[in-house]
């Protein structure tokens, strides 16, 4: 399996980002979509941006969010194809010197833990079991 990223940006109206993006041309994943964010599809299977209303953006990082008006962060998603690659790869991390802001997060099909570089940029690493997908998540697919 490649390699996939998923990069999320703060928003401030959701409606009117996804609105704008589909205007573009993008789609949207329905099945991670919802009143706090929205899964624009980058290129099938490799590349997306998670929309994240402000609200929720704030919930995966202690720091306080960028105004991409005067600077630019985001959080940098990669997956992994299973929990052990998850620990191991922030395992190596935290080896080479990073830190850990955020204790792993187990939410039955995903798992994820993170890392914040040298530099202060913020990568988590998901492992999703979609056999364990909710069906609740699985019936809007």
């Amino acid at each position: 399996m490649a390699t996939q990223m998923f990069v999320n940006l703060p928003v401030k109206n959701l409606e009117a980002s996804k609105k704008f993006f589909t205007a573009l041309g993008f789609r949207f994943n329905p099945q991670f979509t919802n009143e706090q964010g929205a899964c624009m599809i980058v290129s099938e299977d490799h590349n997306y941006v998670m929309l994240l209303t402000e609200s929720f953006f704030k919930t995966f990082t202690p720091k306080p969010v960028s105004d991409a008006r005067k600077g630019t962060e985001v959080l940098l998603c990669l997956s992994a194809e299973s929990r052990k690659e998850v620990d191991d790869m922030v395992g190596k991390a935290v080896t080479a010197g990073a830190t850990t802001p955020n204790k792993p997060q187990d939410s039955g099909f995903m798992y994820g833990h993170g890392f914040e570089d040298l530099d202060g940029h913020l990568w988590e690493i998901m492992y999703m079991d979609m056999s364990a997908l909710p069906a609740d998540m699985a019936a809007t697919a």
